[in-house]
């Protein structure tokens, strides 16, 4: 059965408190035992030194009457003589030791002492030192120190019990946050997915689900932002595209019921302009659409410049013919930076189209190339009506087409073309005064 992250969750953080407990009362517990221990060896041979001193400046005599003092009050000491098989000749200990002594074995070590009663029961922790043909023994019984011990094995152990205990009623709570945080945003994504396009996550800017939740918003602004879009469009398709529709009905009845042929032939004339003037409407709908969806991986890195001038050469001859003044200006020293060169290429060139269409008579066209401030910034100025600020945004709008321009062909899809491409190059298209006229700033973050 595949468990659910909730369940997960609860079960990791049971774990993790489990593998905490356990090691860290693993770690106390043997840094209790070494240092009861490492305490015990230092008490032992400070004894045994002690009496060893004693018995160097008394002889058994004195060493007998320092184990007796010592012995007062004290039942776990251990201090006697044995000779070489063990046996033991004074002080306190067992009759005879489970081993036999032996020269160089003087360290400190723990094990059994005797072979019989409580000596055989119970370890003991003992130094054993030669003294002439005889042995000193002396430590002391660990029942005390094992019974200290197992008290603190069992705090441990009940820690460690309390730990688990509040592990898992810690995972509890986790887990009902956490599904109480994922269940709010899957309820936003259901209402979205049923048709609210309005519902948002509740976020407070804390935790990570604050940001998750940001950025479940952020995407559906955009989601809300591109279906408004696209009911936009498609209001102004069905709207701006009425009117050519009825003109070429009307059209082709007056090709079909004119009787003299130069009436005929302007009619069908006519047709046809109609007819070019829709399929460059939705051929610009279709670049726009490509460039909202365009990847960024067809970027190639590309020198501005060099864009700005074969355009520059394109429209020249153009602009003359028209009896317009075309200027061209560039930056010098501007590198190669990443651009999608044909998606830009069609932007300015329909900025160029615009300013051309709106400039009138005997004006004149600035295409400027400049950087500055980190942004790279294409500019093409002309000496037209220009567009009041106010208006800016609905002639940046798909189909957006102001009074003044409404007698001039067109669809009002160029200047939504060329921000759809600043968007994609994560930059913008600016419409400023150039007083007069109008003058739009592709501007495009440098480097890119």
């Amino acid at each position: 059965m595949k468990l659910s992250i909730t369940a997960r969750l609860a079960l990791l953080a049971i774990g993790l408190a489990l593998i905490s407990s356990l090691a860290l009362a693993g770690f106390v517990w043997q840094a209790t035992q070494d240092d009861a221990i490492g305490e015990l060896r230092r008490d032992t041979i400070e004894q045994s030194d002690a009496l060893f001193a004693v018995w160097q400046s008394g002889g058994a005599p004195a060493l007998g009457r320092a184990i007796a003092a010592a012995q007062e009050g004290d039942d776990t000491l251990v201090a006697e003589l044995v000779d070489g098989t063990g046996a033991r000749i004074a002080g306190v200990g067992p009759e005879h030791l489970s081993f036999a002594p032996a020269p160089g074995a003087t360290g400190f070590r723990i094990e059994r002492l005797g072979t019989s009663g409580p000596w055989a029961a119970e370890e003991a922790g003992f130094v054993v030192r030669q003294l002439g043909n005889r042995w000193l023994v002396s430590g002391r019984m660990l029942d005390d120190w094992e019974r200290a011990q197992r008290t603190i094995e069992r705090a441990l152990v009940l820690a460690v019990i309390l730990a688990v205990l509040l592990g898992i009623a810690g995972g509890l709570v986790l887990t009902r946050y956490v599904s109480r945080r994922l269940d709010h945003i899957a309820g936003a994504v259901d209402a979205v997915t049923a048709g609210d396009l309005g519902r948002r996550v509740a976020t407070s800017g804390g935790d990570a689900f604050d940001r998750l939740g940001g950025r479940i918003n952020q995407m559906l602004d955009r989601i809300d932002g591109l279906v408004g879009e696209l009911r936009v469009v498609t209001d102004s398709i069905a709207h701006d595209l009425r009117s050519p529709i009825a003109r070429l009905r009307a059209r082709a009845d007056t090709a079909l019921a004119a009787a003299d042929s130069g009436q005929r032939d302007a009619a069908l004339a006519g047709l046809i302009a109609e007819t070019d003037l829709v399929t460059r409407m939705l051929g610009v709908l279709l670049e726009i659409s490509r460039t909202e969806a365009a990847s960024r991986d067809a970027f190639a890195p590309l020198e501005p410049a060099t864009l700005i001038e074969e355009i520059a050469d394109l429209y020249e001859p153009v602009a003359e013919e028209a009896g317009l003044s075309f200027d061209v200006a560039t930056a010098p020293d501007i590198p190669a930076i990443p651009l999608h060169r044909e998606l830009l290429s069609q932007a300015v060139a329909n900025l160029i189209d615009n300013a051309m269409r709106h400039a009138g008579g005997g004006g004149a066209i600035a295409l400027s190339l400049g950087a500055g401030e980190g942004e790279l910034q294409i500019a093409v100025a002309d000496r037209g009506p220009g567009i009041a600020e106010a208006d800016r945004a609905e002639a940046l709008r798909r189909f957006g087409r102001l009074d003044s321009a409404r007698s001039l062909p067109g669809a009002g899809l160029g200047l939504a073309l060329a921000d759809a491409v600043a968007r994609l190059h994560r930059g913008r298209l600016e419409l400023g005064d150039n007083a007069p006229g109008l003058v739009a700033t592709l501007v495009l973050p440098f480097p890119i």
